[in-house]
């Protein structure tokens, strides 16, 4: 029986994979020519403008699809960056939305509302998002044949805007990793370095990249007029028993708190759910096994470990994940929501009496990291992680890139000095091999804040001038 499943794991991989690749295929021959340079300023057109000149009709929306379709083309080509490729229904979809604006039916309207805030968008959506007519796989291949018969919410939600879903992305089977591989869809690489992840806290400091990435931002946003404050546990500034910075922000709730907290609940099942839709022989990210291993100790060997790495190493940032980690009944689970909603409370009364507008933070400890360096980092991830358990809004847009001769570790650093969760962090942290991959920084407002959160982007942005990143050029 196990080796018919494995067969069959391997036989709906090889189809999905296929599929793909019939799909670019058969595409009109338009998305197998060169970038022209028409495309090149379609793609160049910022979104406000694109959206009015489809409403105007001074930009048709299939040829906007068409520049945006050649582009993640050759975006895929680089890195193994697709799943469903969608474009011969975004075709159909357009097609009909443009023949009952021409008519204008109101009783009889196209899939997509080209009259809508987003008309005539193209848009990617994550592997996770529920499109009618296509598998949503999540990298797991028991996943495959499964076409969903109508449009999830979320993408109703689009195309009643006037956006055009064309694409899927590749993710981390069990989504809880940086890294977006799976055997369904295989591995997408880092188009800056094809052996590093795509990428995708107060526990971990920045790394020297990291920091300099808002260090950069802070300058700037200063430099154009704005009120910039260091906040953290601390305060920001002051040390670790102040109660407010100098600023007079008062410290942020301990963040390391919001990490053991999202950790348990996310894991409150032992790890079964992600676990039960994995089939034998099926690719596991490490991360996600390192987790499983830990919830799998029956309870006195896992309490043993405990105490080793608490009195041993004497790491109490790393016991305390340890600690509590493995399933958790209803009795138990309830309290951890019950403190989830205490540490919430928190949060929203430290920004009452902060009164800041958004926070700026790194998005991670790290810049994208090896393959397989998840095994490592996989709790590394609290500066994500800690905004997700709160339901706040966050952004994330790149700033600059790892400068080797400017982010090297300081003299005198020393891994074996930093907890756990640090030391698997920063393990594979090197400038040098780094150098040139892009890092960012997250913006981070209150809940139900997108808007404001999107402006202040653009306003780092703005603030950053000539000196704001630049994407890679396409061929």
């Amino acid at each position: 029986m196990s080796s018919f499943l494995g067969l069959q794991h391997k036989r709906d991989c090889k189809f999905k994979q296929a599929q793909r690749a019939e799909r670019i295929r058969a595409l009109p021959a338009v998305y197998h020519t060169p970038l022209l340079a028409e495309d090149r300023k379609t793609l160049a057109t910022p979104v406000e403008q694109l959206v009015k000149d489809v409403q105007s009709g001074a930009m048709q929306p299939l040829d906007v699809l068409r520049s945006y379709g050649k582009a993640a083309l050759q975006a895929h080509a680089k890195t193994n960056c697709l799943t469903e490729v969608m474009l011969a229904s975004a075709e159909d979809w357009v097609r009909a939305s443009s023949r009952e604006e021409e008519e204008d039916d109101d009783d009889d309207k196209g899939p997509i509302n080209l009259k809508g805030p987003l008309a005539g968008v193209p848009i990617s959506l994550k592997d996770t998002i529920v499109v009618g007519g296509y598998d949503a796989t999540v990298g797991y291949s028991g996943f495959t044949h499964q076409e969903q018969a109508a449009d999830g919410a979320a993408v109703r939600l689009l195309k009643d805007a006037g956006a055009v879903p064309f694409v899927k992305t590749n993710v981390p089977i069990t989504l809880l990793s940086f890294e977006s591989t799976n055997d369904v869809w295989g591995r997408c690489t880092n188009p800056h370095n094809p052996a590093y992840s795509p990428g995708g806290d107060g526990v971990v400091d920045p790394s020297p990249a990291c920091r300099r990435a808002v260090t950069l931002v802070a300058d700037a946003l200063r430099a154009a007029g704005h009120t910039v404050v260091p906040v953290g546990p601390d305060g920001g500034q002051e040390p670790p028993n102040s109660s407010s910075s100098s600023s007079g922000i008062p410290a942020v709730p301990d963040p390391y708190e919001g990490l053991r907290l999202a950790a348990l609940l996310l894991n409150a099942d032992g790890c079964q759910t992600y676990e039960s839709n994995r089939r034998i022989g099926e690719w596991q990210d490490t991360g996600a096994r390192q987790m499983r291993t830990l919830a799998a100790l029956p309870a006195p060997l896992r309490y043993l470990y405990y105490l080793w790495v608490r009195y041993v190493r004497r790491d109490t940032v790393w016991a305390g994940l340890v600690r509590d980690w493995g399933a958790k009944s209803a009795s138990e689970n309830w309290q951890l929501v019950a403190q989830r909603e205490a540490y919430r409370e928190r949060w929203f009364q430290w920004w009452d009496a902060a009164n800041v507008d958004v926070l700026i933070t790194p998005p991670n400890a790290t810049p994208a990291l090896p393959h397989d360096a998840m095994h490592d980092a996989v709790s590394s991830c609290g500066y994500t992680f800690l905004f997700n358990l709160l339901d706040y809004t966050a952004g994330i847009l790149p700033v600059t890139r790892v400068d080797k001769s400017k982010d090297q570790l300081p003299s005198g650093f020393s891994l074996r000095k930093l907890n756990g969760v640090a030391q698997g962090a920063l393990k594979h942290y090197d400038a040098e091999a780094m150098h040139g991959l892009p890092v960012g920084v997250q913006v981070v407002g209150r809940r139900l804040e997108e808007e404001k959160v999107l402006a202040a982007m653009k306003r780092v942005e703005d603030a950053l001038g000539n000196n704001k990143y630049q994407l890679l050029e396409l061929d």
